[in-house]
């Protein structure tokens, strides 16, 4: 075991003795929706150990019109196409869970707890918090160059955080065609530097005085994390983050490699295959698999200070965007919306087929995970129509996302 290694088990263990859980973020909210009023009235806490799934007693009254509501919500998206899985949680524990359709319809196998989707940009946040911790335990610093860490990079006045908060001003290599990887073969991150490094295409705008989202940032940060580390961004995230964590049916995909066993096929609206291309090879801005129970648990690893702590998490989320649109805003690998009454923390995803939504209300500790592997983009709608059977009568009005990439 290298010491970087040595360090991250020895961190997660002694957080888990001390027990750094049941510490909730305090922001300004509403007390907008009966069932969260009762439920804190309840005394409800985090669970201690974010790897084991915690189910809420759904035969209790309060829960009962819950379910039938939502049962009667996806009811109508089924019919509406959607093929997907859902998990809906509050206070660390399950309230709703249900699979709706086929994992691989040639094979036979339906949507269940061990198959694991491609989260597309929601593995965003994974590759962002990897970095935090590695600047958290000072193996980087995010505001230092990124030339510093990645040798020939050609913009000197690009830092880490830029990468983080897509203030870079770096092309998209998403958008820019088959020019920068003339093959079939599957385009990798050290490749993808390569063609940066040799071609220097032009900045869309002097670093650090504009937001622009590209996914060129994130596998980035993903090389960056090899060279810190020492390690393939995919062992790292297996043995710091995904294992620990009890993801055990998480993990990042390797074209060289393949799936991995009941892996969600990406499928397109009319459940034609939607084929992998040379950019599935690009990992740290995409590539992840996983389940809702895994993401749950990433999701309840965050109240447990797993692997950030209170100033670090702080700084993932606080705005940066800086566009003054509105509401919404990007903090350090997260999607934020956020007023004097509420903060909802987010990362919607679309690649291929694949179609995700993972929202965080972190005053109220409750979260909604929607996998979908066959292209739908009424997945975005979700949270807006679940949202309001929680909380009822309530008076804060959002901004909901409805997109799977949105370019503010």
């Amino acid at each position: 075991m290298n010491k970087l290694k040595k360090k991250v088990v020895s961190y997660l263990l002694a957080t888990s003795l001390l027990g750094f859980v049941g510490y909730q973020f305090v922001f300004h909210t509403a007390a907008s929706a009966s069932f969260f009023q009762q439920a804190a009235s309840q005394g409800e806490k985090p669970k201690k150990d974010v790897s084991k799934i915690v189910y809420a007693d759904t035969n209790k009254a309060e829960y009962r019109q819950l379910i039938k509501s939502l049962d009667s919500f996806y009811a109508i998206q089924v019919k509406g196409g959607f093929n997907g899985s859902v998990l809906i949680g509050h206070e660390g524990k399950v309230i709703y869970e249900r699979y709706f359709g086929m994992a691989d319809q040639r094979l036979g196998i339906k949507l269940g707890p061990k198959t694991p989707s491609q989260l597309a940009s929601t593995s965003k946040p994974f590759t962002a918090t990897a970095i935090l911790w590695l600047h958290q335990s000072k193996y980087l610093n995010i505001d230092e160059p990124v030339a510093k860490y990645l040798k020939g990079f050609p913009y000197p006045n690009i830092t880490i955080t830029m990468l983080l908060n897509h203030r870079s001003g770096l092309p998209d290599y998403t958008k820019m065609g088959s020019a920068i990887w003339p093959s079939k073969a599957p385009m990798y991150n050290v490749h993808l530097l390569q063609y940066f490094i040799n071609k220097k295409p032009k900045l869309r705008f002097a670093p650090n005085t504009a937001f622009q989202y590209s996914n060129t940032n994130y596998a980035l940060l993903a090389s960056i994390i090899e060279e810190v580390t020492h390690m393939p961004y995919k062992k790292f995230m297996k043995e710091m983050i995904f294992e620990p964590l009890g993801m055990h049916h998480t993990y990042v995909f390797d074209p060289a490699e393949g799936f991995q066993p009941q892996s969600t096929v990406s499928y397109r609206a009319n459940f034609s295959v939607f084929e992998n291309n040379f950019q599935d090879g690009i990992y740290g801005d995409k590539g992840i698999y996983s389940t809702p129970q895994d993401m749950y648990r990433w999701d309840q690893s965050f109240y447990a200070y797993s692997l950030l702590n209170e100033r670090t998490l702080r700084m993932a989320y606080n705005g940066y965007s800086g566009t003054g649109t509105g509401k919404k805003n990007y903090g350090l690998g997260w999607r934020m919306m956020e007023d004097e009454k509420y903060k909802i923390i987010y990362h919607n995803g679309w690649w291929h087929g694949n179609n995700t939504v993972f929202y965080r209300f972190i005053a109220d500790n409750f979260t909604i995970i929607v996998l979908g592997n066959k292209y739908n983009t009424r997945i975005y709608q979700h949270p807006k129509g679940i949202y309001p059977i929680f909380a009822k009568n309530s008076d804060i009005k959002i901004e909901w996302e409805e997109t799977g990439s949105p370019s503010e």
